[in-house]
């Protein structure tokens, strides 16, 4: 039997926790590069407690009192190996230096003389493990037996008035068999193109007490709570071995001609990247707020303010230059305006007296809290802002009017029915909609933000492997300068990727590079393309851009004709001449990657079909149209996926609209 302590099992359960909690932060739901067999080391804290009783400690030495309990903090240190077939399966060994040593609780001699009993127990620890990480995310668990053959087995036994009496114990078993559960989380550390990984993974194990008898004699037996942390290495090969030969001093691939459908390798430099962008971008605002599971109540990530504080809020506030900190990254600026949404919608209807909206709010099997949920929005707006209630209509259903969640679907539903716990608003009044398709747009009247746009795309070299995905395995490429620095990026998996122009550059104002692509393929051959690329930027250019977005429900791209309007009337107009539009698709990461790829593609090409028609019409001379589907690749996505509204708005088509020089 295990025998807890109090205090023991609050800080298993605490360990443990803080594990578990760290996975929402440091969840792996980007490709990343995943080597199969990992080495490194740990280091931990042993909290080991002594249980049983011990007097005899040796043929000549037997305390007069015998010692019950005891505890200690002592070191732990470990090689370890790791072999992960795949993303849920893997294997582990630890060879590890294990110390068990502990003092025992004082007792009283019969001379009523306070006597101490300590111990440097150690050993030698053999630790194989089954890992399984049955999430989605960086965290494990895993569990095992393990083998301790001991190395040290000395005491030392002090009591007062007496001499202190040191040595070994006798009858001490020189292999204990017994066993181990844990869990930890993989922090990586590198790159997630980068061939050669390395992670910071804390862990927690519990080392049972069952057959953790020491000794032969007595009842002496221990268990150990364990908190650590092992640095771990890991590397993937890009390439079969280099050859080469006395008469080439250069090293050189084998080259293998492909069947069709044929590898189309090109390369898309910026024709000039620029110090800085401004950008107006006009924000489509999604018309739904995303409920917790298992909460009717507001989340906290969206805005609510105050009654006094409400009366000055006004949406032109979030129109103007955005704060220095929302800069960084589209999604920060983007969800500072979205969450927002209940006093874009209050400030809205306080200056439109006539507009009403409808609240309709949606929890699986369970329309009366899905009416809950929206009556919560409709008490914020009608105490905060001032709202007759008889302007806002509530509902309750078990499923929104587009759900994501669809019969007989079997994948992902956890995050399908995220998307589907929400309070969609809807109205009849032009002063709360963006009328996109007609009087039935579903979104709501955007939101124009002016900032300054980051290593915008334009910006960035683009490698297209038509073909990758069916041929290879993965991909990478060299970039060459004239001085023979080399830069390697990958590997990739998809017919396309990006690398920032700037960070090709460094501290270069411009370069000219031979570009080389290496392609595994399916059966571990090696395919060799080449081109040449030249980069340059300048520091005195600061250009000015424009930027739309359209949004898509789930696994829909033939929403693109209620966009026909929209995309006519109001973006193609601000194509001029000699400009450039930048259309790039993005999904969300629920479903498989090469249909999300291609769903991605065809929402853009299908937008620039209708953008390109109508500049034509325009008379407009020299348009540049550049496509790209980037599907749910995470260093191209406009948001992250933590959160349903991320998701949501990462199935979208951006149009990046660049005035001609």
């Amino acid at each position: 039997m295990i025998h807890f302590k109090n205090n023991h099992s609050k800080t298993v359960f605490l360990l443990f926790g803080l594990l578990i909690s760290c996975t929402a932060i440091f969840a792996q739901t980007e490709k990343r590069v995943e080597p199969k067999w990992w080495f490194g080391y740990s280091v931990a804290a042993n909290i080991n407690q002594y249980n049983g009783t011990t007097q005899m400690l040796n043929a000549a030495t037997t305390v007069p009192t015998a010692f019950h309990k005891g505890k200690s903090v002592r070191p732990y240190a470990s090689f370890l190996l790791e072999y992960r077939p795949n993303k849920v399966v893997g294997f582990m060994m630890n060879l590890a230096y294990d110390n068990r040593s502990a003092k025992f609780n004082q007792v009283m001699a019969p001379c009523n003389c306070p006597a101490d009993l300590s111990t440097n127990l150690s050993y030698f620890s053999i630790e194989p493990s089954l890992r399984i990480a049955p999430f989605a995310s960086a965290f494990y668990l895993f569990a095992g037996p393990t083998i301790g053959i001991n190395i040290n087995k000395d005491f030392v036994y002090v009591q007062d008035k007496q001499v202190d009496q040191r040595g070994d114990f006798s009858d001490i078993r020189k292999t204990m068999l017994s066993a181990q559960a844990g869990a930890g989380i993989d922090i990586p550390l590198s790159k997630k193109s980068n061939t050669s990984q390395v992670t910071l993974s804390p862990f927690a194990s519990f080392q049972t007490n069952l057959f953790q008898a020491p000794r032969t004699v007595e009842t002496w037996d221990m268990y150990t709570i364990r908190a650590g942390l092992a640095l771990k290495f890991g590397k993937v090969a890009t390439a079969a071995p280099l050859k080469q030969t006395p008469a080439a001093p250069i090293e050189t691939v084998r080259v293998v001609t492909v069947k069709e459908p044929n590898l189309a390798f090109s390369v898309r430099a910026p024709k000039i990247v620029p110090a800085e962008r401004q950008v107006k971008e006009i924000f489509p605002l999604r018309n739904s707020v995303f409920f917790n599971m298992g909460s009717s109540d507001i989340p906290s990530r969206y805005v609510q303010l105050g009654k006094n504080e409400s009366t000055n809020f006004k949406e032109a506030e979030l129109q103007e230059q955005q704060p220095a900190n929302l800069n960084n990254g589209r999604a920060a600026r983007q969800l500072n305006v979205y969450y927002n949404i209940l006093n874009i919608m209050g400030d809205r209807m306080r200056n439109n007296p006539n507009s009403s909206i409808l609240l309709t709010g949606a929890s699986d099997k369970n329309p009366t809290e899905g009416r809950l949920m929206a009556e919560n929005i409709k008490q914020y707006l009608v105490n905060n802002y001032d709202i007759d209630p008889s302007r806002i209509t509530t509902d309750g259903r078990d499923k929104p009017v587009i759900p994501s969640e669809q019969p007989g679907g079997t994948k992902q539903l956890d995050l399908l029915r995220e998307g589907d716990r929400r309070v969609d608003i809807t109205s009849t009044s032009s002063a709360m909609l963006l009328e996109v398709g007609g009087e039935t747009s579903p979104f709501l009247k955007p939101v124009q933000i002016k900032t300054y746009q980051e290593d915008p795309l334009d910006t960035h070299v683009i490698f297209t492997n038509k073909g990758a995905t069916e041929l290879l395995n993965s991909w990478r490429v060299e970039l060459k300068d004239e001085a023979g620095v080399v830069q390697n990026y990958g590997p990739y998996y998809l017919d396309q990727s990006s690398v920032s122009g700037k960070s090709i550059l460094g501290n270069n104002a411009s370069k000219n590079y031979q570009v080389t692509m290496f392609g595994t393929t399916k059966s571990g051959e090696i395919i060799q393309k080449e081109s040449s690329v030249s980069v340059a930027k300048s520091e005195s250019l600061k250009q000015e851009g424009l930027r739309y977005s359209i949004l898509f429900d789930f696994d829909k791209s033939d929403a693109i004709a209620a966009y026909e309007k929209f995309l006519t009337d109001v973006v193609a107009p601000l194509i001029q001449d000699n400009g450039t539009a930048i259309i790039h698709g993005h999904t969300d990461i629920i479903g498989e990657e090469k249909y999300n790829h291609q769903l991605s593609h065809d929402r853009a090409v299908s937008t620039q079909v209708i953008l390109e028609r109508a500049t034509n019409r325009l008379g407009r001379r020299n348009v540049k149209f550049e496509v790209y589907g980037f599907g749910a690749d995470v260093s191209n996505a406009p948001f992250e996926n933590k959160y349903p509204e991320e998701r949501f708005y990462n199935r979208t088509v951006i149009i990046d609209i660049i005035p001609g020089n």
